[in-house]
């Protein structure tokens, strides 16, 4: 019952209700899976790891600090992870090249997301128009009574589209601005963490500790 109540409003809103449906498709399928991403991210957070690791950094207990991060699933440890065990010359910049990687996995289809909330009222919009249009065309060839059907039919087609646009809209935009401010907290995370990261390093050169010695360790060669 209900479907057939979906298809005949479906069919009502004209041609352009295609081209809204595959974009309330992709809007779900979109919305779901980043939804699922930052669920699955938010149990791989795991700040007592954390915390032990910046301890083992700022002790110039680099060793530990390798054994602590290897294999685990926190964005953040694994950017400090790959940055001490994958710089060459600079470890600011495998800092940044760690949390790149991690910044482009969170903020994947964010773009997708910002189209779809301004592509669906526009699709709307275009319903809208194409609805009184076809009113307007219908007017000049009718009788009076068959007049106020095709205005019937032509608002309601145009009513249909704009409903289905914003709803669209609606439905992207609040995820939309809410995984923009996860991406952002997860930035900042990271630019803390690396800035951290870096000051420790200096310290721990600065009383002694060779930096040098720890990567040959890690690699298995020799001076």
């Amino acid at each position: 019952m209900l479907a057939n109540i979906l298809v005949k409003y479906f069919e009502a809103g004209g041609p352009v209700m295609w081209p809204i449906l595959i974009t309330a498709i992709v809007a779900v399928a979109v919305v779901g899976e980043r939804s699922f991403w930052w669920f699955r991210e938010s149990r791989r957070r795991d700040p007592e790891t954390l915390e032990k690791l910046f301890a083992a950094l700022e002790n110039g207990d680099f060793r530990e600090a390798s054994q602590l991060s290897k294999g685990s699933n926190d964005p953040v440890i694994r950017m400090i992870w790959h940055g001490m065990n994958h710089f060459h010359s600079s470890l600011q910049g495998a800092l940044q090249v760690a949390a790149g990687v991690e910044l482009q996995k969170a903020g994947r289809f964010l773009t997708v997301m910002d189209t779809l909330v301004t592509l669906a009222p526009l699709l709307g919009l275009l319903g809208t128009v194409s609805g009184i249009f076809r009113t307007f065309l219908s007017i000049g060839s009718a009788t009076v009574e068959g007049a106020t059907g095709a205005i019937t039919g032509g608002i309601g087609e145009a009513l249909i589209a704009t409903m289905c646009g914003l709803a669209i809209a609606i439905f992207a935009l609040i995820p939309f601005n809410y995984f923009g401010r996860k991406l952002a907290q997860l930035q900042f995370e990271l630019e803390s963490a690396a800035t951290n990261v870096e000051i420790m390093v200096l310290a721990a050169k600065q009383k002694g500790f060779d930096t040098m010695e720890f990567r040959r360790e890690q690699t298995g060669t020799r001076a």
